[in-house]
């Protein structure tokens, strides 16, 4: 049953938008117009300042920024501020890195929206696999090295309940979303599963935005490159041939060199 108990007389409603990879740039007009229209803004820690500058000067800001491990504001918490002020009569804009839909909780928000009554819309953004690839100039798939795509999250529920059999490979790319803390236990669950330690992996951490960097190696390599690299989160792995192509900077070609294993 709705919730008709709002303080504004008239019906509120939660968007839930994404904010694409951080360059503002890449909102979409749709994003861009109802940040212009918000009430309240519900922002995750991800969100570019220059994104969270587009918003009206009277909207109330609530950030629900989460770190590894550490969720500042629990996910039903969050929820329950969503129903709370659409309840209210206010337009609520629910801003989410990349888009709402991958790897976003937005599937969560949406379903206790809809349970509660409120009205709710979704807004795609472009998700950081998309982005942070264009900017590498590294095709996610390409005629001679990749006929399928997938994404997974390197963190979600722990690796050990993911099955991730068959989604690397020869004509195969993988995308691994927040797996740079756990990038050695990707590297031995892959490799378990078949995938050959010679398979190219590129690292794009902090994808459109100034400080963007792209750097590749090999697949055995990725653990100890990211802690040579010291490479920080938001980071995406692209495991596969495409790895090839693109600005990504070949750092085992680097290392191999140094350390007198090539000339």
């Amino acid at each position: 049953m709705k919730n008709t108990s709002n303080t504004t007389g008239h019906e509120g409603k939660v968007y839930l938008v994404g904010a694409g990879p951080g360059d503002p740039d890449l909102l979409t007009l749709k994003a861009a117009k109802l940040l212009a229209q918000a009430d309240v803004l519900v922002h995750d820690g991800l969100v570019s300042q220059e994104i969270l500058a587009l918003a009206s000067p009277s909207a109330r800001r609530i950030s629900v920024a989460k770190k590894r491990s550490l969720h500042s504001v629990p996910q039903d918490q969050i929820n329950e501020i969503l129903v709370s002020e659409a309840a209210n009569g206010h337009l609520v804009v629910r801003l989410k890195g990349g888009d709402p839909f991958i790897f976003g909780r937005g599937g969560e928000e949406a379903d206790d929206c809809i349970a509660a009554g409120v009205e709710v819309e979704v807004v795609p953004g472009i998700s950081a696999a998309l982005g942070c690839a264009a900017q590498a100039r590294m095709p996610l798939t390409h005629r001679d090295a990749s006929s399928a795509v997938s994404f997974v999250a390197g963190q979600c529920k722990g690796l050990s309940d993911q099955n991730w059999s068959g989604l690397a490979g020869k004509g195969r790319t993988l995308v691994i979303y927040m797996g740079v803390a756990n990038a050695e236990a990707i590297v031995e669950k892959l490799i378990a599963d078949g995938v050959s330690p010679d398979l190219p992996v590129a690292v794009l951490e902090n994808g459109t935005r100034e400080n963007f960097r792209a750097i590749r190696t090999l697949l055995t390599d990725l653990g100890d490159m990211v802690r040579r690299e010291n490479v920080q989160s938001p980071a995406l792995l692209v495991v596969g041939d495409v790895a090839r192509y693109g600005d990504a900077e070949n750092k085992f070609l680097e290392f191999a060199q140094m350390a007198g294993v090539i000339a």
